[in-house]
């Protein structure tokens, strides 16, 4: 059930409302669709922005399924979170996400 939480988080909700990077000029380790998957994840599992990195690094399955070669920092994901908040595309994923969650049930 995670696997398809993650997935469905990094494929359509995020790729619907965020682009693939924040900026031409960002390091682009990460995608903004998996950097929104973990923290998707990190709600999902209700645990901490260090425990959804401890998760995602032990699980290479998980790990492939967002399609990540190495697992973000957790304060890479906490500081993805701020700016996502500032900018409103947080909120934009939350809401592709619970509509897309209506439709489907």
């Amino acid at each position: 059930e995670s696997f398809e939480a993650a997935r469905a988080a990094r494929d359509s909700t995020a790729r619907r409302a965020l682009p693939a990077y924040s900026h031409v000029c960002s390091p682009q380790r990460f995608t903004q669709h998996q950097l929104f998957a973990c923290l998707a994840l990190k709600n999902f599992l209700r645990t901490d922005y260090r425990g959804v990195v401890a998760i995602v690094r032990e699980w290479a399955e998980l790990q492939a399924a967002l399609g990540l070669a190495k697992v973000p920092d957790h304060s890479t994901l906490w500081h993805v979170e701020q700016k996502l908040l500032e900018k409103g595309g947080l909120h934009s994923c939350w809401l592709h996400a619970a509509t897309a969650d209506a439709s489907a049930g």
